[in-house]
């Protein structure tokens, strides 16, 4: 099932290096979220036994997910399995063993944007939310990261620094998507 997306024209704004960095980027957002969660005590008498240690094994799948994503984007931008085995303390081969799979579904989505459900009747995009609908994601990431990052005095924090596979100038505008 290769059909269009209603995304491509978003998506074709940006190189893959940069769709890669974007989701890196939501991912992190996701993880500090998580941590931040664990910042406070307020609510530490409402928490059930064992409710903190739930929060931090969640923070744990959600920094392994930003992991992931990390080796992905580095792939993308070029870095050989050497670089990124180095960087965790192991060798190339297991680097490649380790995240090799998650390389591949990456390049397999771009080709295969869609698998059905287990009802054959509904598409499930097969990339990640904020390199299926760049455009989404730029906005939210722009606005998480203007919201939260006390030193960053940028109006597009995020979205400002990402390749674009054209030049900015020869871009079609973007429309936004209505839900």
């Amino acid at each position: 099932m290769s059909e269009t997306t209603p995304y491509d024209a978003d998506r074709a704004r940006f190189t893959r290096q940069a769709l890669a960095r974007l989701v890196l980027c939501d991912h992190a957002a996701d993880a500090a979220d998580g941590a931040a969660g664990l910042v406070a005590t307020g609510n530490d008498p409402d928490t059930g036994p064992g409710g903190r240690v739930s929060q931090a094994f969640q923070l744990v799948e959600l920094a392994e997910r930003a992991l992931v994503s990390a080796v992905v984007h580095e792939r993308e931008r070029g870095s050989s399995w050497t670089e990124i085995g180095q960087y965790l303390g192991i060798g190339p081969a297991e680097a490649e063993q380790r995240f090799g799979t998650n390389l591949d579904d990456w390049n397999t989505a771009f080709e295969v944007p869609y698998r059905l459900d287990d009802t054959g009747r509904k598409r499930i995009p097969q990339l990640p939310t904020a390199a299926y609908d760049p455009a989404w994601a730029c906005d939210r990431l722009d606005t998480w990261a203007r919201n939260r990052l006390v030193l960053v005095n940028d109006k597009r924090p995020v979205s400002s620094g990402l390749v674009k596979a054209v030049p900015e100038e020869e871009l079609p505008p973007v429309t936004p998507v209505t839900p």
